[in-house]
């Protein structure tokens, strides 16, 4: 049976996952396809790995009426329910003080 707190850490794991990708800092990818960092298309593949991981993990939260939207900032959650990683996702996901947003 798949526990609550299961899919919790798994959805952390997999959001780790990405974010490692995204710094360019080693993840399992790396010792599973060692050859590939040699390829400059690498580090996008690598990154697109573990956004599907990402979002497999979200889809089965979802599936199973598990609320998964907390573990993330509004915007990431927005990113993660449209599914697609784009430009925007990579140069985004971190939300940082300097927005205009953000009350100091």
């Amino acid at each position: 049976m798949i526990t609550s707190e299961f899919l919790t850490a798994k959805l952390g794991d997999a959001k780790v996952h990405f974010e490692r990708a995204l710094d360019c800092k080693h993840t399992e990818f790396d010792d599973l396809y060692p050859y590939m960092i040699e390829h400059p298309q690498f580090f996008w593949y690598k990154r697109y790995v573990a956004w599907s991981e990402l979002l497999t993990i979200v889809k089965l939260c979802e599936e199973l009426g598990e609320e998964w939207k907390g573990q993330f900032t509004e915007r990431q959650a927005e990113y993660i329910a449209k599914r697609v990683m784009s430009s925007r996702v990579l140069d985004e996901w971190y939300e940082t003080n300097d927005s205009k947003e953000h009350v100091g």
